[in-house]
């Protein structure tokens, strides 16, 4: 690659590194052409971008991103996945991924500018995707506008019965 080629090269993944919500970094040695096509299309799903790029590269694009937090963990083989929406989906996908594929090790994510190790990732995996997390909230918002008009009948029901019940006894005292 010429020095021109590279210089384009690290400025385009800057910016995508600048727009990305998420990134990690994963170990694919071991993995064949067809098992690492296979996840890329699971990621592609996800609508997340997988590279292999030189860590030398890698360094010099995530200068003044929140990737750069990365940085000391860009060392051996490793592939770069950038989220540019959901930050759950390529946790999930590379946990589950890695389930069936040894050979795949994550080794480390940001979101948001805050490092997270293997660990953290795993967690982050078994939380409920964001779709689920947005109707979880949705539902719990519903609830209180319906639990404030029930209330509201009710007490609309019992001042009625009340009324009822003093005409009642005004009739009755007729």
């Amino acid at each position: 690659m010429k020095k021109s080629d590279k210089e384009q090269f690290v400025a385009d993944l800057n910016e995508r590194l600048k727009e990305a919500r998420a990134t990690f970094l994963v170990d694919y040695q071991g993995l064949n052409v067809e098992n690492m096509n296979r996840l890329r299309g699971e990621l592609r799903k996800a609508e997340i971008e997988l590279r292999v790029v030189k860590n030398r590269l890698m360094k010099i694009a995530s200068r003044e991103t929140e990737t750069e937090v990365l940085k000391d963990e860009m060392v051996g083989p490793s592939a770069l996945a950038i989220s540019y929406d959901d930050v759950i989906a390529p946790a999930k996908t590379f946990v589950e991924f890695s389930k069936d594929f040894k050979q795949l090790k994550i080794k480390c994510g940001q979101i948001s500018g805050k490092f997270m190790n293997e660990d953290g990732i795993k967690r982050l995996a078994a939380l409920p995707s964001r779709e689920a997390l947005l109707a979880q909230v949705l539902s719990a918002m519903q609830g209180v506008p319906a639990g404030f008009v029930r209330v509201l009948s009710g007490a609309v029901s019992q001042l009625m019965n009340v009324l009822q019940a003093i005409e009642q006894q005004k009739a009755e005292q007729n």
